[in-house]
């Protein structure tokens, strides 16, 4: 069964880039541009993972995406990558498996993917 995975990022280039990478290596994709949307779409589309943009101006931000996330028993166990443009490490979410800094390594992404969900 294919692994499926919801970007959320307000940057459509990075939506289609992160899309494109996991397309290509055999993920099925959803997406979202703020954490408010996200939610809808995590309830229909129930991912296996989420990489999450901590700063999106319209709309909900990451950690509060995250909290709502974490109060759900359905999904608070859905492993989450912060990917995130933000300099700074200690405004990331704790319980994130890890947080990679824009400009990432694509390569290094879909390692921790693998490792993480298959």
């Amino acid at each position: 069964m294919t692994k499926k995975i919801l970007v959320v990022d307000d940057d459509p280039t990075i939506v289609k880039y992160l899309t494109n990478i996991f397309n290509d290596n055999g993920y099925e994709t959803c997406s979202a541009n703020e954490g408010g949307e996200a939610f809808e779409v995590m309830k229909q589309e129930n991912p296996d993972l989420i990489t999450l943009d901590l700063e999106m101006p319209n709309g909900e931000w990451g950690p509060k995406f995250f909290r709502r996330l974490s109060k759900q028993e359905k999904f608070k166990d859905i492993p989450v990558i912060v990917i995130s443009g933000l300099a700074s490490r200690h405004l990331s979410i704790d319980k994130a498996i890890t947080w990679l800094s824009k400009p990432f390594d694509p390569e290094k992404l879909v390692g921790i993917v693998k490792n993480t969900i298959g």
